[in-house]
């Protein structure tokens, strides 16, 4: 997967040229909060040869460049559309795309609103641990954890199995959206120990729109969007694309399950 992005053929010359597949990052191609396989890489990179390749993932393009990139190696080098904070953030061929903005959207008086609230009720919470980066702000959405962010991989594992149990999140969401009904918000519930908030339309859809273009760029017309996420399910961040009539949605696991399932697909 350590190749730059010209080794692999135009997008308007790949055996399936109007065939794209976008790829939720944790559990889909990474386990949660850490780095892909390199067996999951070379996979992404034959798979390259043949049609165009994208991710679409809830969080920062910080966090995505460790998950799927080296030191060495920009991540927006190594996918054709690099799509962070469900494509808010948004990279073509590792040039990036036009952005949207969450506290330019809400305003400063409701985003406070939003914060105060969130972190009263966090406080409220009892769980087994708490750590740090309760709300962490991004560009177009902002990112809440009742144990916070700063919990290591078991912590987040032993946060996952208490919430499966007490429903910590789903609990949260509701009160939330009882509370700022009137916000025009999206709650959506990801990964092992968070959910996040955006403008309701911003969920993963929003990426959508970048594929749209490219006809307008390169000639190319995406008619066949392969998807694969694992939280599928209604309130998980990848049910609104999962179900878009654009896409077709495969429910995954694990990384292995991506990889069986796109082994299958293209013959690889």
């Amino acid at each position: 997967m350590a190749q730059a992005s010209s080794v692999y053929p135009p997008l308007e010359d790949r055996p399936a040229k109007e065939t794209i597949c976008l790829f939720d990052v944790d559990q889909t191609l990474t386990p949660a909060r850490r780095a892909a396989s390199p067996q999951m890489l070379q996979l992404l990179s034959a798979l390259r040869h043949k049609c165009a390749i994208g991710y679409v993932g809830g969080s920062d393009l910080i966090k995505q460049q460790e998950q799927l990139g080296t030191p060495a190696i920009n991540v927006t080098s190594l996918f054709d559309f690099c799509f962070a904070e469900n494509g808010l953030t948004a990279f073509r061929l590792g040039q990036p795309l036009a952005s949207a903005s969450f506290i330019g959207w809400l305003g400063e008086d409701k985003y406070k609103q939003l914060v105060n609230f969130c972190l009263r009720y966090i406080s409220e919470i009892d769980c087994p641990v708490k750590r740090g980066t309760f709300v962490e702000f991004r560009n177009g959405m902002i990112n809440i954890s009742p144990i916070g962010r700063n919990a290591t991989v078991q912590e987040r594992q032993d946060f996952n199995k208490f919430d499966e149990e007490h429903k910590i999140r789903e609990k949260f969401v509701a009160a939330l959206k009882e509370k700022f009904s009137d916000f025009g918000l999206t709650f959506s519930i990801g990964g092992q120990i968070s959910f996040d908030v955006f403008p309701t339309g911003w969920d993963k859809t929003y990426c959508l729109q970048h594929l749209e273009h490219e006809k307008e760029i390169s000639g190319v017309n995406y008619k066949t969007i392969h998807f694969f996420g694992d939280k599928t399910h209604k309130g998980g961040n990848d049910y609104e694309i999962y179900e878009d009539s654009r896409t077709i949605g495969h429910a995954v696991n694990a990384p292995e399950d991506t990889m069986k399932a796109v082994r299958e697909l293209f013959a690889l």
